[in-house]
């Protein structure tokens, strides 16, 4: 059997004349293809009530958090900054306890963007609501080259998973205005870009969970060591079947 991998999803809140697709719950087209290249099935899982989350649970073996709106501020103790962006409480709440239930129950962790930063909060750490509340960002974070480009260098920590699938100094895109600022317990910083914004965090006592502020889905079918970030998440599922 493959590896399962639950994807929570987004929701679609654009303007449409089709009833079916007001407010559907929709994954990224690229996660769902770079998933099932590396071998895992990718399992949809729409934003529903936290309280049915421990149903869901015994569905995967691995969770990939993923991009998209801003989490709520609230969540981290914060009101909203003058540049927060939209927010989705519904979400937050949901991808928040499943979070907390997947690491009780060890599955293997995934993730993306919006979705590092979903983990860090998810575990009681906190985020810069916007890039220009941080005193050292000077990079241009939010890239206005095409998406699937790289647009800057990161450092990764030498002793880190991350290390070993990108190597130390990788080549990544970059979308993103929020960023990591107080990191959770848990978890410990293994990349940096050159201003010092956060890149990416891993466990520290394990290799069950490894996020990146960047969008590898949308260079693995160019860039290795993106395609490594999927393959190495996967096999982490794999582990825990």
């Amino acid at each position: 059997m493959r590896p399962r991998i639950a994807l929570p999803a987004d929701t679609l809140d654009e303007a449409t004349n089709i009833i079916n697709e007001r407010n559907a719950a929709f994954a990224p087209r690229p996660a769902v293809e770079a998933i099932v290249k590396t071998g895992g099935l990718p399992i949809i899982l729409p934003s529903i009530d936290p309280e049915d989350v421990a149903d869901y649970l015994p569905l995967f073996d691995g969770v990939a958090f993923l991009g998209g709106a801003d989490v709520d501020p609230t969540f981290f103790g914060e009101e909203p900054h003058m540049r927060l962006g939209k927010t989705y409480r519904k979400r937050d709440l949901f991808e928040i306890e499943l979070l907390k239930q997947a690491v009780a129950a060890n599955k293997a962790i995934l993730g993306i963007c919006r979705g590092l930063q979903l983990i860090n909060v998810g575990l009681g750490g906190t985020l810069y609501q916007d890039l220009s509340e941080d005193p050292l960002a000077q990079l241009k974070h939010s890239q206005a080259a095409m998406g699937n480009q790289p647009s800057h260098h990161v450092t990764v920590v030498p002793d880190s998973t991350l290390a070993t699938l990108t190597g130390k100094r990788p080549y990544v895109n970059s979308r993103h205005h929020q960023a990591i600022k107080d990191v959770a317990p848990s978890l410990r910083v293994t990349a940096s870009a050159d201003d010092q914004v956060i890149e990416a965090l891993e466990s520290k006592a394990d290799d069950q969970i490894l996020g990146v502020q960047w969008h590898p889905e949308n260079m693995y079918k160019h860039h290795a060591e993106s395609r490594q970030i999927f393959q190495n998440f996967v096999d982490r599922a794999a582990n825990r079947m």
